[in-house]
């Protein structure tokens, strides 16, 4: 299990997401040209894809083939691509840096934002709709409602809300992971999800041990996200750095300190790990993005 395997193995997946991307955004010769060429734009050329590596990571579990792989990936990278050109929306977090360069609304205006947002979110269930994905129509059904509930008010949009209503406030702990159990981890349990439904079935108490792993992960991701907004710079996170402090807004580090975040991260990078021991070398994938996901520095 070498560093250099993992590199290439994500390297190959993000290649070909962007290839898949780039096939089901519309093309910007067609009208509306504008609104075409900003979806592109939000989505293509840029990000982690830490999703789609957990969709393809998840199915290695099930010897899911991967040309449903990759689709089940990219509705799931489309939804997050419409979140964050939401999120850096003035009305919202107000932000003019997004992968290391200007944010949609900065890059085009406010309505082309809007709108490309809108036409992601419904582009993302047009792909999960549009192929086949499971064995049984009733999983490729389940794929699409976990996808919609991870999106909605009881998952990231929720999250989201609750995070705007909490700044300048002081939260508990729970309270805390509850709103990023919503905000980010809901998009992270769906993408493990999805991937696990592309392949053999599984019973239900290894999923409900691949779920738990993707909880941990889910909140270990908010929680380092919380730190290297306090660690690194605008020019390695590709997005403004200190923006969650100069808002007052609720975090990690802000209310267990640094040191004590860093150690919850790695809390929480065990017990997902040691969910993953009944996968044996199927589980290989998942250990190292959740070694990835903690360990990383942008």
């Amino acid at each position: 299990m070498s560093a250099s395997d993992f590199q290439a193995w994500s390297y190959a997946v993000q290649q070909q997401m962007e290839l898949v991307l780039g096939s089901v955004l519309p093309q910007p010769t067609h009208a509306p040209q504008r609104l075409h060429e900003a979806m592109r734009y939000a989505v293509l050329g840029g990000g982690k894809r830490v999703r789609p590596l957990l969709v393809f990571a998840a199915g290695e579990i099930v010897d899911a083939p991967a040309e449903r792989l990759q689709y089940a990936a990219a509705a799931v990278e489309l939804i997050h691509a419409y979140s964050l050109v939401h999120d850096d929306m003035p009305c919202m977090d107000d932000d003019a840096l997004r992968r290391g360069k200007p944010t949609v609304h900065v890059q085009y205006d406010d309505a082309t934002a809007l709108l490309v947002g809108d036409a992601l979110q419904t582009l993302a269930f047009d792909v999960l709709a549009s192929h086949t994905l499971a064995d049984e129509t009733r999983d490729q059904l389940h794929m699409l409602k976990t996808l919609a509930r991870a999106s909605g008010s009881h998952g990231m949009a929720g999250g989201q809300a609750i995070d705007l209503a909490a700044v300048g406030k002081q939260l508990t702990l729970p309270e805390l992971e509850m709103m990023h159990i919503l905000k980010t981890g809901a998009l992270i349990r769906a993408s493990v999800e999805l991937g696990s439904y592309c392949g053999m079935p599984m019973e239900a108490p290894a999923r409900e041990k691949l779920d738990r792993f993707a909880k941990c992960i889910g909140l270990a991701f908010q929680v380092v996200d919380d730190i290297l907004d306090v660690e690194a710079d605008s020019a390695t996170l590709g997005k403004t750095a200190g923006k969650d402090a100069a808002a007052d807004k609720p975090t990690y580090v802000a209310l267990l300190g640094l040191k004590e975040a860093k150690l919850h991260a790695a809390e929480l990078r065990q017990e997902a790990l040691s969910c993953l021991a009944e996968f044996g070398e199927r589980g290989r994938r998942l250990q190292e993005l959740a070694d990835f996901i903690v360990k990383r520095t942008f």
